[in-house]
This record gives structure tokens, sequence and C-alpha cells, in this order.
């Protein structure tokens, strides 16, 4: 793919709004790498091969791409120009900085992305405000979602993956923390509806008030043929 000013190589499915893409790095701030999805992408996850680096994230729900988070720890969202380049992916490339995370300068590296454009109806990225009450936000997807990923992006906290193979029934609460090697735990958290999913808990991962997090959440029947539950 040669869209951008760096030369990427891209495995892409467009019409499930999802790529990954290989490219390595020139050091330069800006610099910009072609993803293949013909869709802006709302989500960005860029991991360094060469080195120990963290896998670091840009997501639509931080609030502009000056921002970022990382995947692998509970660190609360972080701003750089240095990251994303403080500019946001178009349909045809997304931009980084010369950080060694996402495009190092001293050596060329190896990079691995991988990007998500939102689906009507498959996929959806955003964010919610927490209440802080156990009667807290209503977040609208437009679809039943199968698995979904929750971070408060405004304090440390872990990472949430919930989904309903592992919890059948509401109240859903089985968790795993990606960001951790924790054996999963469970307790009272949302219930996922036929058009989104409801928070039924002041707990601080999910719902302290003021708090902004972060989601990811892909659809349990695609393409607007949820069942109701």
């Amino acid at each position: 793919n040669t869209d951008g000013s760096i030369t990427s190589s891209v495995r892409a499915n467009p019409s499930a709004g999802f790529s990954v893409v290989t490219y390595q790095s020139n050091g330069t701030r800006g610099a910009s790498i072609g993803h293949g999805l013909n869709a802006a992408p709302s989500w960005v996850v860029v991991k360094n091969r060469d080195n120990s680096y963290d896998w670091m994230v840009g997501h639509d729900g931080l609030g502009g791409w000056s921002n970022f988070i990382r995947l692998n720890t509970n660190g609360a969202k972080g701003s750089a120009v240095t990251i994303f380049a403080n500019t946001a992916p178009t349909s045809s490339v997304f931009y980084v900085g010369e950080d060694n995370t996402v495009n190092a300068g001293s050596s060329v590296q190896n990079y691995l992305a991988l990007c998500w454009s939102e689906v009507s109806g498959y996929s959806k990225f955003g964010s919610y405000t927490g209440n802080g009450s156990s009667d807290g936000p209503f977040v609208f997807t437009g679809m039943r979602p199968k698995w979904l990923l929750i971070k408060n992006s405004s304090a440390a906290e872990n990472w949430y993956i919930i989904d309903t193979s592992r919890d059948e029934h509401n109240v859903s609460g089985t968790q795993l923390k990606p960001n951790t090697s924790d054996a999963e735990d469970s307790f009272s958290l949302l219930d996922i509806l036929s058009n989104g999913f409801k928070i039924k808990n002041s707990n601080a991962s999910y719902n302290t008030s003021g708090s902004t997090y972060i989601y990811a959440c892909f659809a349990e029947h695609p393409f607007k043929t949820a069942r109701a539950r």
C-alpha cells in the first residue's frame, strides 16, 4: 500500500472494517501509513515488533488524536504529538509521530498496526461519561453487542472485556482484564441490550461520576438483525 509517506503491507477487509498493517519506521513526525479500509479508522493499535515498548492506542473517544492510551497498562490517557501526530486518520491513511513506540528514528524498526473503522450494525467505537450511580448511563450502539471492551480513560483503571458467550443472561459481569494476567472474575456490571448496553454499577472501572470511558464492541447478530433481550 503506497497511500502514505511510508509504504505499508496491508491485509484488509473493508466490509468488516478491519485491517492488519505492517510498516517500517522513518522517524518523521506526521508520517502517514495506508490502512486499506476506505473509511477512517476510529480505533488504531500500534506495536513495535523489535522492542519491548507499550501497545499504543488511538481512539475517537479519547477526545482527539493528540491523545493516546496504552493497551498493556491500566494508565489514564496521555497527550503527545509524538504518538499519533495530533492528526485524525483519513479514509486512506493514519498518522504517527516520531516516538519509538510508533515510528523510531534512530534505526529502522518494524511495526504492527491494527485498524478498525465503524460498520453500521456490526461495530461501534465511542465513549460515555460516568454518573457514579447504580442507575448508570445507557450507551446506544445500534446493535446487540457480542463482545465489549471498556476502559476508564480518565484514571488508572484496568481494561475490561465482557461478552455474551460467558454471560448468556443479564446482569452481565464475567470479565477479563487484557492488561493483566488475572483469571476472570465476576460481579454485576451491566445489561447487554438489543441496541446497546446499560451500566448498573458505580464501580470506578465502569462508572465514576464525570470520568470518560472509551469502548469498542462488535455485534452478536451483525447487520441489524439483533433480537431483543
